[in-house]
């Protein structure tokens, strides 16, 4: 399978990049800032030159965005629209932008996060974002095309990430980042669409 990875260099990007090349997927890494393909997903233009460069493929993994942590008595117009455009809108359009370059019964992952289910201080934002692209997700299912997939990763922080988030996330149970990779491959490979994965 040719799988497009967004995110590819960052540390769950990484993870799914090295599970799907040892499951045999033809992977093209793409960065916000480096690597052979590079794409703004904030960016309409950025984003339909990345899949118009790519070409036709069989699947989308997500695992980039950007949202803001702070008290939501701090939250200010900025902080919204910065989360709201990054992590959320930047999904629907590469998952919108996505479907015409699409190969039949292709899919589509997305990613969320553990804000969807668990509040913690500071996440307002992150769990406003994460559960819009559930929701997106679960709704849009029925509407794709051609027998297009789409699905979300909701992960909580990994093993290899604790140590810089401890403070975000106190007593909470880290995973490894190998699980939320497999993840990634349970959701392209499966036959399942609308859900949010929990690694």
């Amino acid at each position: 399978m040719k799988t497009i990875v967004i995110g590819a260099n960052g540390t769950i990007g990484a993870l799914v990049v090295e599970r799907l090349k040892g499951a045999g997927h033809e992977v093209i890494p793409v960065g916000s800032s480096s690597g052979a393909h590079r794409v703004n997903m904030e960016d309409p233009a950025s984003v339909d030159a990345l899949f118009r460069a790519v070409g036709r493929f069989d699947a989308l993994a997500v695992a980039a965005g950007h949202v803001t942590f702070k008290p939501f008595a701090e939250l200010r117009e900025a902080d919204w629209a910065y989360s709201l455009g990054s992590k959320l809108m930047g999904q629907v359009r590469l998952a919108t932008a996505a479907i015409p370059f699409l190969h039949d019964g292709g899919s589509i992952t997305l990613i969320s996060g553990v804000t969807a289910r668990e509040p913690i201080k500071g996440g307002v934002a992150a769990a406003a974002v994460s559960r819009a692209i559930e929701g997106f997700a679960m709704a849009a299912a029925p509407e794709l095309p051609r027998g297009i997939r789409i699905n979300v990763i909701s992960p909580t922080v990994l093993d290899e990430s604790m140590e810089a988030y401890a403070s975000f996330f106190p007593g909470h149970e880290s995973v490894p980042g190998a699980r939320v990779a497999n993840s990634y491959l349970k959701a392209i490979a499966g036959g399942f669409t609308g859900q949010a994965l929990v690694p």
